[in-house]
Formats: structure tokens, sequence, C-alpha cells
């Protein structure tokens, strides 16, 4: 399953009628230039679930950062990165999706 496809349904499993009119996903673009996600984690399954972060550093055309913050899960990366953002997202949420 892709990426876009998946986040497409972890954000539709979360629209209650309450969720989505004041949490959601953002997808942005950067200045340096780049790509940030932020996904609001609260009032999902993901809220307090532990994400180990990550941090690749390799020069100013491939760096990416995602980490939990504040019940976000926010992912930052070069022109080249926001796949690879949405895959980490995808990848962190599938191990909990079958605990539920």
């Amino acid at each position: 399953m892709d990426a876009l496809r998946e986040i497409n349904q972890w954000f539709q499993s979360n629209c209650n009628g309450d969720w989505e009119h004041g949490y959601g996903i953002k997808i942005e673009t950067l200045d340096n230039p780049g790509w940030m996600v932020r996904i609001y984690l609260y009032d999902t399954e993901l809220e307090d679930k532990p994400f180990e972060k990550i941090d690749i550093e390799n020069g100013d055309n491939d760096w990416m950062v995602c980490k939990v913050e504040d019940y976000f899960f926010i992912g930052m990366g070069d022109v080249n990165k926001l796949e690879t953002i949405l895959k980490t997202f995808c990848e962190w949420q599938n191990r909990y999706k079958d605990a539920l």
C-alpha cells in the first residue's frame, strides 16, 4: 500500500464528526526549501505511543527529522523527503494498528 493511500485511510478512520474539525494533517513547504508534515495525534490511537526521533543530517540536500512532540507527529525534510516522511508515519502507525 502506498503512503498517500495509507495516510488517507488513517485520516478517515479518525474522522468522527469532531476530530476532523479541530485536528488533522497539514503538509507545508519550507523556505530552505523542504517539506513539513504535522499530524495531530490527540484523541487517536497514537496519542500516547512511543516514537524514536529520526534525525538525518547529510547536508542541505539530504536531511530529515521526524519526531513526536506535544501530540503532533512532525516530519521535516529536504525537497525529496515528502514521501519518506509519510512512509515513516505509516510504518509507525502500522505497528499499532493491529493491536487495537
